[in-house]
């Protein structure tokens, strides 16, 4: 295999899902060979060190072979070796961290639990209020008088 182009590397070697996103991420600036940006029709060779910048971090690759047909999960480590430095890694263990304990309290969608205690409380405050009794009612025809009189006198 000669000439394969970067934005089916990546695909092939399953960095990105579709090879539509590989196109789009070298379009916008975030894949870069020895730190220039590449077009999506850049030519690889074996030995390149590509950077793929995918927020918070930048994940770097070494090519060890070619291929522009997509493999199977457990031969991707023949393709390429990943070089990534520990620190990127850092990052994104901060950003996952963070993620979870920076959301104040009441911001963004509820937890099961924060639905659960609602759910909870909601049936608490209104026990009793759903069962009508037809013998002693809580609106009576006295109250209903008033409330008409009340009414046509006010008009």
């Amino acid at each position: 295999m000669k000439d394969v182009r970067i934005d089916k590397w990546l695909w092939a070697v399953r960095v990105f899902k579709t090879r539509s996103m590989a196109t789009e991420a070298c379009k916008l600036g975030r894949v870069t060979i020895a730190g220039m940006n590449v077009k999506p029709s850049h030519i690889i060779k074996v030995g390149d060190k590509i950077s793929v910048r995918k927020p918070p971090i930048t994940f770097t690759f070494e090519v060890l072979a070619l291929l522009d047909n997509r493999v199977g999960a457990k031969l991707v480590p023949n393709y390429l070796k990943n070089v990534t430095t520990p620190d990127q890694y850092e990052l994104l263990e901060m950003a996952r961290i963070g993620g979870f304990v920076k959301r104040q309290k009441g911001l963004g969608r509820p937890t099961k639990k924060d639905g659960r205690e609602l759910k909870e409380f909601t049936e608490e405050a209104f026990f009793g209020f759903d069962d009508w009794d037809d013998e002693n009612p809580l609106w009576t025809e006295d109250d209903e008088k008033k409330l008409g009189s009340r009414h046509h006198t006010e008009g």
